[in-house]
């Protein structure tokens, strides 16, 4: 293999690294907001949230804790976990080849 080939693997795999990542800094963010009861009037908690709710689409109601907290910290804090360890799993995998 070309050291070129393997630079933009390299390259590839450390992109698709960091975008897990901050979908998972994004979910936890509005993990401590909601635990912390940030203002939902402020834009910024209001953004958070929007993006936080669509990346967790397939997870939002999954658990039906009584609480209201328990299901947010498990439903959100489910999908940062996933995209973290897909995320890092498919870089590993590109960073390989």
């Amino acid at each position: 293999m070309s050291p070129r080939y393997r630079n933009g693997a390299n390259q590839a795999g450390t992109v698709i690294a960091v975008v897990a990542d901050v979908m998972a800094l994004i979910l936890g963010l509005w993990i401590l907001m909601y635990l912390l009861d940030a203002n939902r009037g402020n834009d910024f908690v209001q953004f958070v949230h929007d993006v936080a709710r669509w990346l967790a689409g397939w997870s939002h109601d999954l658990f039906t804790f009584d609480e209201a907290w328990a299901r947010v910290v498990a439903g959100y804090g489910l999908a940062a976990v996933v995209y973290l360890f897909v995320g890092h799993a498919i870089a590993n995998r590109v960073h390989r080849h």
